[in-house]
């Protein structure tokens, strides 16, 4: 079955794995890590790292080109509305122009949970301002479809706390998400390792975002190649269609029609 590109507001991608650039070791291995991940889709925590905002500090964008990554610029570090549209204005002028952005107003330092109504207020602001809004939020199904509806064009649910690597603690929640979804659902936070990201996109969700589980990895490299791998393998398992669970046993050589 030949599967159809993710499409992400104006633009489209053949990966379905989302990277971030934070808490590795050097930025050799940041490019090295993302290279082995076939990303196309990389996201930048303005706050935290130089793209242009800092002259004569290394610039993150000399290793990770935007020539070949769409940078997605994400407000991580922010706890109220108005200063994570200021770091989004701020991208966008670092960025030439760039529109395509993360949201995330977090809750507290504890949990990183998101502030679900910071999150809405920053929402309304930016669509207004011609923003094209991938949204971080909670597993609410009610919380993403208002999000959707208000224009984003990628709702952005937690799997677990960032940073936790606890893998996907409410599926069912994320499957109600998915059911009436009429933009992508791309799971954020929480994978800690490949399985977790193939699960992921078994239950039918249309990308995944990770940083902590490729970045704090033994092997980086290596791990971000398993990831890539495990997005593939979810995704064919997803279009596949998976057999039907069963509480007994069923013979795989069928004995209807047999005469012993």
């Amino acid at each position: 079955m030949t599967d159809q590109p993710l499409i992400v507001g104006t633009r489209q991608f053949q990966s379905r794995l989302l990277v971030g650039t934070g808490k590795y070791k050097d930025m050799a291995e940041t490019a090295a890590a993302i290279a082995a991940s076939g990303a196309e889709i990389v996201t930048v925590a303005v706050r935290r790292t130089n793209i242009g905002q800092n002259p004569g500090e290394p610039n993150l964008l000399d290793v990770i080109s935007p020539d070949r990554y769409t940078i997605l610029p994400n407000t991580a570090g922010c706890y109220n509305a108005t200063d994570a549209v200021r770091t989004c204005r701020l991208a966008r002028e670092l960025l030439d122009g760039h529109n395509l952005v993360k949201l995330e107003v977090l809750g507290d330092e504890k949990t990183l949970y998101p502030n679900v109504v910071e999150t809405l207020k920053a929402t309304e602001i930016l669509i207004k301002d011609g923003f094209e809004i991938m949204v971080y939020t909670s597993d609410d199904p009610i919380i993403a479809k208002e999000l959707e509806q208000m224009g984003c064009v990628s709702v952005m649910p937690l799997a677990a706390p960032i940073g936790s690597g606890l893998g996907i603690r409410n599926p069912y929640n994320i499957r109600m998400i998915l059911e009436d979804a009429k933009v992508p659902i791309i799971v954020d936070a929480g994978v800690g390792t490949a399985s977790d990201a193939a699960i992921a996109m078994e239950l039918g969700c249309h990308g995944v975002l990770m940083n902590t589980a490729i970045a704090k990895a033994q092997n980086p490299v290596l791990m971000a190649s398993a990831m890539k791998k495990a997005i593939e393998a979810g995704r064919e398992a997803y279009l596949a269609g998976r057999m039907p669970k069963k509480l007994y046993a069923s013979a795989s050589s069928p004995i209807e029609g047999t005469f012993f």
